[in-house]
C-alpha cells in the first residue's frame, strides 16, 4: 500500500499595489524609456528662430536622428531627464556640475554630408558648458572638413566650384513704391518677414525666395525691388568672423578659409592664429593652451605646426541674410553635432491666441521631410 504524502506548498501572496503606486511605476517606465529613445534613436526639437525658413518654419517640431552621425555619450550624467539646460516653469538649472565624462561617440550609420540639415550645441555659447549643454542650433552643413569654402556675391564656392543654391534660398530685398503697399500683396507672394518705412512705399523685406519676388514684381506695384548686397572687401558688421578690425570679409564675401579635418597638419603663423585661434584654445580640448606675442603655446611648449584632433564643418541658414551662422561664429566642431534633421512631425504657427490651438495648426507641414 502506497501512501500519499501531500506537501504543504507554501504560497506568498503578493501584496496588491495601490493605484497610486501603479500610477508612479508607469511614469517611472515612460520617464526611463523616453530617455533612452531620446539618447540613442530621435530626438523632438522645435524650431524658434527663422533662420532656416522656408524650408523650415518657427514652430515647426522636428525628429532628429541621433544615430545617423553617430549617438554621443553625456558628458553632464546628472541631469533631470527629458530635459536640456533648464527645468520647465521653474526655469532653474536641470543638471549639477559635479561629474563631467569624457564625450565618446558610437558607431555612425552615416557620414556628415553637404546640405545635410544638422542640430549641433552652438560652439559659440558663453552660457553653457560643457559641449552637450550648449544652447542648440539648426542649420544647413554648407562645407565639409578638408573643404576650401569661400563666399563671392552670396555665392558659396567649394574648391574653386560654385555650389547649387538650396531649394528655399532667401535674400533680404528693398522693395520700393510709388504708393502705399497693402500688406495682402506681401501675404499673396508668401512674404511674411518684412518692415515698412513711415509713409508705406518702402519694404525692408528680410527674407525672400526668388518665387517670391517674381510674384512681386508681377503685380505691377513696386517701381523698383533690390537684392540687398554687400560690397567685396567692405567689413559692415564687427561681428563677422574672424573678429579683427584688419578682416574685409561680410556675409555676401567670406574667405576663402580651409576648413580643418583630423589628422589635417598646418603651419601655425600670423593667419592660423586668428582664424583657428578658436580651435587651438577651446575646441580641439588643448590643455593649457595659450596665445602669447603672436605664438601658440601648449603646456608651456611653442607650437610651430599643428595637427588638427577632430573634423570640423561650417554651417549657414537657407534664410542668408537672417541668420546667425559659422560666418559669425567660425566651425562647428565635430563632436558639437548631434543630429540630423529628418522630418515635421507638428508644425503649429506662433501667431493666435492658446485657445485657437486647433487652428494654428498648419496640417499641410505635418510629416513632410527635410530636404
Amino acid at each position: 500500500m502506497f501512501g500519499l504524502i501531500k506537501k504543504k506548498q507554501s504560497q506568498k501572496t503578493k501584496p496588491k499595489k495601490s493605484p497610486l503606486r501603479e500610477w508612479v511605476d508607469a511614469i517611472v517606465f515612460a520617464v526611463v524609456a523616453a530617455t533612452f529613445i531620446r539618447w540613442i534613436f530621435v530626438e523632438p526639437y522645435v524650431v524658434p528662430t527663422s533662420s532656416m525658413e522656408k524650408e523650415i518654419l518657427v514652430g515647426d517640431y522636428l525628429f532628429v536622428s541621433k544615430f545617423h552621425y553617430g549617438v554621443r555619450t553625456p558628458e553632464t550624467p546628472l541631469q533631470v531627464p527629458l530635459t536640456h539646460q533648464k527645468i520647465w516653469v521653474i526655469n532653474s538649472k536641470s543638471y549639477l556640475d559635479w561629474v563631467e565624462l569624457p564625450m565618446w561617440r558610437l558607431p555612425a550609420f552615416s557620414e556628415i554630408k553637404r546640405n545635410d540639415v544638422i542640430v549641433f550645441n552652438w560652439p559659440a555659447d558663453p552660457d553653457y558648458e560643457p559641449t552637450d549643454l550648449k544652447t542648440n542650433y539648426i542649420k544647413r552643413c554648407v562645407g565639409i572638413a578638408g573643404d576650401k569654402f569661400e563666399i563671392r556675391n552670396k555665392k558659396i564656392y567649394i574648391n574653386g566650384k560654385e555650389t547649387q543654391d538650396p531649394k528655399y534660398l532667401q535674400h533680404a530685398y528693398l522693395a520700393k513704391s510709388s504708393s502705399m503697399i497693402n500688406d495682402r500683396v506681401l501675404q499673396k507672394a508668401n512674404i511674411t518677414e518684412y518692415r515698412k518705412n513711415p509713409n508705406g512705399d518702402a519694404i525692408y523685406i528680410s527674407g525672400a525666395t526668388i518665387e517670391n519676388i517674381a510674384t512681386l514684381e508681377k503685380s505691377g506695384l513696386f517701381d523698383k525691388i533690390i537684392k540687398n548686397e554687400e560690397p567685396v572687401g567692405q567689413r559692415t558688421d564687427p561681428r563677422i568672423y574672424p573678429q579683427i578690425e584688419s578682416s574685409t570679409w561680410n556675409l555676401d564675401n567670406f574667405g576663402e578659409v580651409t576648413i580643418p579635418s583630423e589628422g589635417m597638419k598646418i603651419k601655425v603663423d600670423s593667419t592660423a592664429l586668428v582664424i583657428y585661434r578658436d580651435i587651438f584654445l577651446d575646441y580641439d580640448r588643448n590643455e593649457n593652451a595659450e596665445i602669447k606675442q603672436n605664438k601658440l603655446f601648449i603646456e608651456g611648449k611653442e607650437i610651430t605646426e599643428y595637427t588638427f584632433k577632430q573634423d570640423y564643418y561650417f554651417a549657414m541658414g537657407d534664410n542668408r541674410s537672417n541668420s546667425l551662422d559659422s560666418r559669425f561664429w567660425g566651425f562647428v566642431p565635430k563632436d558639437h553635432i548631434f543630429g540630423k534633421a529628418l522630418f515635421i512631425w507638428m508644425s503649429i504657427s506662433p501667431e493666435g491666441g492658446l485657445f485657437d490651438i486647433f487652428n494654428r495648426i498648419r496640417w499641410d507641414r505635418i510629416g513632410r521631410s527635410i530636404e
